[in-house]
């Protein structure tokens, strides 16, 4: 019986010959890559150990100077932290702490957030102080707390910026008026264009609501140097937007408003 030819490529059911090679055989050759490896991420390593140790003592201190519940989040930018810490300069830290209480007789705002990205951080010799040389920062002041520094419960407006409260009278009517929230000087947070936008108030009784918001309320729980910029509204609460150049934290706590 004649046997088909096959003119140019091989017979279907061919395969090329390949040496075969066991595991022991490859194995060298992924021992020296290792090695050769090995080397270089011991620096990465150590590296990322004094970043580490670093950003545990700036929570610590944080935690202890702002007297919140939890460490904050903090994060060293920038590779290698090593060489930050040679010359006593961290050059980018960001730090996000939750529910910074405000020790003040009248009218206290806690903090529920407070985002700082904090740009050349250096200590004090003596360890008490901690300078940053510019500084950006974000507060978000839940309508909760607002509500209780007011004395009024308040809610977002329907305009950018403006916030609401509803007032109940006897025999239960209700009073609906507005404010618009602005930034003040000295890190106050301002109320103006008080309005009256549903239901009838009693001449006394917007006197008194007009004098709720005539007086600013002070945020006393800023680190000093920091200066308030911005107010604006949103559905869960304020947020307050600062910077500020020559920013100091104390770990005893004595942060300037």
């Amino acid at each position: 019986m004649q046997q088909p030819e096959y003119i140019g490529d091989a017979h279907p059911s061919y395969e090329p010959y390949a040496p075969y090679r066991p595991r022991w055989y490859r194995r060298p050759a992924v021992i020296a890559a290792a090695a050769l490896c090995a080397p270089a991420l011991v620096p990465v390593v150590v590296d990322r150990l004094a970043a580490a140790r670093v950003e545990s003592r700036t929570a610590e201190a944080f935690q202890q100077g702002m007297d919140t519940p939890l460490p904050p989040e903090v994060h060293v930018r920038g590779f290698p932290v090593l060489t930050q810490l040679a010359s006593d300069t961290l050059r980018h830290v960001d730090i996000t702490a939750h529910d910074i209480p405000a020790y003040d007789a009248t009218r206290p705002l806690p903090v529920s957030e407070l985002s700082l990205n904090l740009d050349d951080l250096t200590k004090s010799d003596d360890d008490s102080e901690a300078y940053a040389r510019s500084a950006q920062a974000t507060a978000r002041l839940s309508y909760t707390d607002v509500s209780s520094a007011l004395g009024l419960e308040v809610s977002q407006g329907s305009r950018p910026g403006q916030i609401r409260a509803s007032v109940l009278l006897p025999p239960g009517n209700e009073v609906t008026v507005t404010t618009t929230v602005s930034a003040a000087s000295g890190n106050r947070i301002a109320f103006k264009d008080f309005e009256i936008t549903g239901g009838v108030l009693p001449t006394v009784g917007e006197e008194v609501l007009s004098k709720v918001f005539d007086k600013p309320i002070q945020l006393r729980n800023i680190p000093e140097g920091l200066h308030l910029r911005s107010v604006t509204t949103a559905a869960d609460g304020l947020t307050a937007r600062f910077s500020g150049k020559s920013v100091t934290f104390r770990p005893d706590g004595a942060s300037a408003a």
